[in-house]
């Protein structure tokens, strides 16, 4: 697995640690839900709902995979030695990746403005000059907009273990 996919894990489950206690646990992912769904109050109802359920399947999915001794928690030590496994998390992170992205366009476009983008990503916790780093990558038109496909694929990228020099790579470092 390539360095910048082990910093890309860590801070994943730093991220996934909603309530901050340490592990993963279903609450977690409650709470990201309510996070993310507090910046998308326009967007359509069954986006929203996407979203909640592919936060839901995330955890499901987690959970049933990565408890390695069934405690109902995901440790670090857990998360780390396979979430990035393309087989088992692909389609996962994928149908995450579609969803986050549909609530960055609300009104139907197929174009995500640099505010929206931003919203949601530090509503999820990212930092605010990383995700500022991560929509340049992502290569904005004159009006400072971004294809939603092109978010959605930067998303599947992310969780994707061989790849490296892409958008998200902004999203673990400070830009300089």
């Amino acid at each position: 697995m390539r360095d910048e996919a082990i910093q890309r894990a860590a801070l994943v489950f730093k991220l996934f640690d909603a309530n901050g206690n340490g592990v993963l646990d279903t609450e977690d992912f409650d709470l990201m839900s309510e996070r993310v769904l507090a910046v998308a109050t326009d967007s359509a109802q069954q986006d929203r709902q996407a979203l909640a359920d592919s936060l839901r399947r995330y955890w499901d999915v987690l959970v049933g995979v990565l408890d390695a001794n069934g405690d109902g928690v995901i440790s670090p030590r857990e998360f780390e030695a396979s979430v990035l496994d393309p087989e088992r998390f692909a389609p996962t992170a994928a149908a995450f990746a579609d969803a986050l992205a549909a609530l960055g366009d609300p009104d139907g476009d197929g174009l995500i403005e640099r505010p929206r983008i931003l919203g949601l990503m530090t509503a999820i916790g990212f930092d605010a000059s990383n995700t500022n780093a991560l929509f340049d990558a992502l290569g904005p038109d004159a009006g400072g907009r971004i294809a939603v496909t092109a978010w959605a694929d930067g998303i599947r990228d992310y969780y994707t273990p061989d790849k490296a020099g892409i958008p998200g790579d902004h999203l673990v470092s400070l830009p300089g």
